[in-house]
């Protein structure tokens, strides 16, 4: 029986400017999990880099979109459409600033909760039945950042010392929770991550 076809996709914008903000956890959190499984996403197509691998009896795109986060969907449609991959093997790995730093949710479905990339994606995928794995990053006014703070300028700002500590202890648990949703379904991938509070 051939394997079943998932896409594991992050969320940021290109470019080294970039890379340790905020808004690009879902880049990390994606490179993170390739990387310990043997992966490194240095392959380009589709305006994406991206890494496949035979990995917990699945064929997995590993998918980074360099179109800047609010033209996401259109790089990953074309690997959807190619690869005929269904909406329910779809993961999108995100930034969320309404839950709180580190906090941690699996969810299916939904409008784009004010997430440029998420709407995007919904878009061009014309569908919203893909699972999200949204990572807090906290929101200006709450969680000891300052209110006056334009929630632009707070994504688009660098993790601070002890929010870059806390994604490093998250990391396991979020590869974890991945390959439930690969292996087991996602079920038991929410019960993996949705306790991570």
């Amino acid at each position: 029986m051939a394997e079943e076809t998932y896409l594991i996709v992050g969320l940021g914008n290109p470019g080294a400017k970039y890379e340790s903000t905020r808004h690009n956890v879902g880049f990390r959190i994606v490179e993170a999990i390739a990387r310990s499984e043997g992966g490194s996403l240095d392959l380009y197509k589709w305006d994406s880099h991206f890494c496949q691998m035979s990995l917990w009896g699945a064929r997995i795109f590993f998918v980074e979109p360099q179109t800047f986060m609010n033209l996401s969907g259109k790089s990953i449609s074309r690997f959807v459409e190619y690869f005929k991959i269904s909406a329910d093997h779809i993961l999108v790995v995100h930034d969320d600033i309404d839950m709180h730093p580190g906090r941690v949710k699996l969810v299916s479905g939904g409008g784009p909760g004010g997430h440029n990339g998420i709407r995007s994606l919904i878009q061009c995928l014309g569908t919203r039945d893909f699972f999200r794995l949204k990572y807090g990053v906290g929101r200006p006014g709450r969680d000891g950042v300052h209110p006056d703070m334009p929630v632009e300028r707070f994504v688009l700002a660098s993790f601070n010392h002890d929010e870059e500590m806390l994604l490093a202890e998250r990391m396991t648990s979020l590869a974890d929770g991945v390959r439930e949703f690969v292996t087991t379904g996602s079920q038991q991938a929410m019960n993996v991550l949705n306790v991570i509070k």
